[in-house]
């Protein structure tokens, strides 16, 4: 029987987190140093009291912590690139050996939250410079740190003039470090009153343009049944509240849509009960669904991918070939192409001892 720090120590595949979720507190303190913008305290103990969330609370709590840093980093080239590179370093670190960060390219370069509808958002940089400064980020940390990086872009829910430049730039970068869109944001704003993302999800699928939608966090079944049906995703972000329709959860189950789960996050945001020996993951675990493990936002969570792996160890019994089947979960449920996939599972099953299975591919 091989310990937890034993399994810990093999090779993890991340699906789920947000650049600007897992930004380096002294990061912060630097950049805010740099463009002389005061902030509310000087340190980063001072910092990490105000910006983390130790307690169960409401997602509204938790996105109100962004408010506090996010205009320090956003609308500079120089923090972009390095909160891109620096967490490709924090990644391998924790042994991560891909991962998908996901962000909103319109925040990040200080758009107006209020933008004249279907045209370009005025910021301090452009979404698509946003999109090339992360890139060369993830691709010099590659470098550095020898481990693989890719992109999904985020709609918002409530900034529905913005998605048709985030499918446009989805396309432009498809091929260049970018691998899908994400939709995030109010779950209770419905998607059939806001025709845009529908679109843009459309086009998405007309391009080949991978689709995962945060859906069943705080919201209920019925917002992820419209991101299967209505937005064509291929992962949900969370998927919790599926578990509550039996109909709903047993089709996704038969159709092998990959939930991206974050138990450690799930508690803090209120979406799920405290006590993990009765989280949705152990649903999942039980009914041998397409699922993974991951951080959501490390910085406001304070917490690495070891944290989410103790807690499945530890409250939700996870063994050594459950950790495997979730890397390899997330292996095959990943958004890159099948070559860069094959080779990606050829690490894990060396990792793990195993022969390649010819039908993972």
């Amino acid at each position: 029987m091989k310990t937890a720090e034993e399994v810990f120590s093999k090779p993890k595949v991340e699906l789920h987190v947000h650049l600007d979720g897992a930004i380096r507190l002294k990061t912060i303190l630097h950049f805010a140093k740099k463009r002389k913008i005061q902030m509310p305290v000087e340190t980063e103990e001072e910092l990490r009291n105000l910006v983390i969330c130790r307690k169960p609370s409401t997602l509204t709590v938790v996105l109100s912590k962004f408010s506090y840093y996010m205009p320090v980093i956003a609308g500079d080239r120089e923090a972009i690139q390095q909160i891109a590179y620096e967490l490709v370093e924090d990644k391998a670190k924790e042994g991560v050996i891909y991962f998908e960060a996901r962000y909103s390219p319109h925040y990040l370069a200080n758009c107006n939250v209020h933008p004249i509808p279907w045209e370009q958002s005025e910021g301090d940089l452009s979404p698509d410079e946003v999109v090339k400064l992360v890139n060369q980020g993830f691709q010099q940390g590659q470098r550095d740190f020898g481990i693989k990086a890719r992109s999904i872009l985020c709609c918002m829910r409530h900034m529905e003039a913005w998605s048709p430049e985030i499918v446009e730039l989805c396309k432009k970068y498809q091929n260049d470090g970018v691998v899908g869109i994400d939709l995030a944001g109010d779950e209770l704003i419905d998607c059939e009153s806001y025709p845009g993302h529908v679109r843009a999800y459309e086009m998405a699928v007309k391009c080949g343009v991978h689709r995962t939608v945060h859906a069943g966090e705080a919201g209920p079944p019925k917002v992820v049944r419209e991101a299967v049906e209505l937005l064509k995703a291929e992962r949900i972000g969370h998927g919790y509240a599926t578990i509550k329709d039996p109909l709903l959860y047993n089709e996704l189950l038969q159709n092998q849509i990959h939930f991206e789960a974050c138990p450690h996050s799930s508690v803090l945001t209120g979406a799920c009960d405290p006590d993990f020996t009765n989280h949705p993951v152990v649903t999942f675990k039980k009914d041998k669904a397409n699922f993974s493990l991951n951080t959501d936002d490390p910085l406001i969570f304070s917490s690495t991918i070891h944290t989410d792996y103790r807690i499945a160890a530890e409250y939700m019994n996870f063994t050594e070939v459950e950790f495997m089947t979730v890397n390899l979960n997330a292996a095959r449920s990943s958004f890159l192409c099948s070559e860069e996939k094959e080779e990606l599972l050829n690490q894990l099953y060396e990792a793990y001892g195993m022969e390649q299975k010819a039908h993972d591919i």
